[in-house]
């Protein structure tokens, strides 16, 4: 699969056209079909790799693990598996309990 490939594949899956992704990364809309005929910049790959929260490495095809090492992992989770503190204190936990809760609309903002 080519870059463009995956790149099509990934904004399928997110339910956006490849315009509306380029756009919002700051891209021209055609960005995405001129990398059919040619290489990205790094760091403009980079940008669409974060913005899918895949790596380089799977755009280029290099892999076909889409994920990071963390990717499977919703950040209401994170909250669940870390131990937090502020100033050297362990956070109370209701305040946890918010913390939780931000985090899960976060989440689902971006789904």
């Amino acid at each position: 699969m080519t870059v463009f490939e995956r790149i099509k594949e990934l904004t399928t899956k997110k339910g956006e056209s490849l315009q509306t992704v380029a756009e919002k990364n700051g891209f021209s809309s055609n960005l995405f079909y001129r990398w059919k005929k040619s290489d990205p910049k790094g760091k403009d790959l980079a940008k669409i790799a974060d913005y899918f929260h895949t790596t380089t490495d799977y755009l280029l095809g290099r892999t076909e693990d889409p994920g990071l090492p963390n990717s499977k992992r919703k950040s209401t989770d994170l909250a669940d598996d870390v131990l937090f503190t502020y100033q050297g204190k362990e956070i109370p936990e209701a305040d946890m309990k918010y913390i939780r809760e931000l985090l899960k609309r976060f989440d689902d903002s971006n789904e």
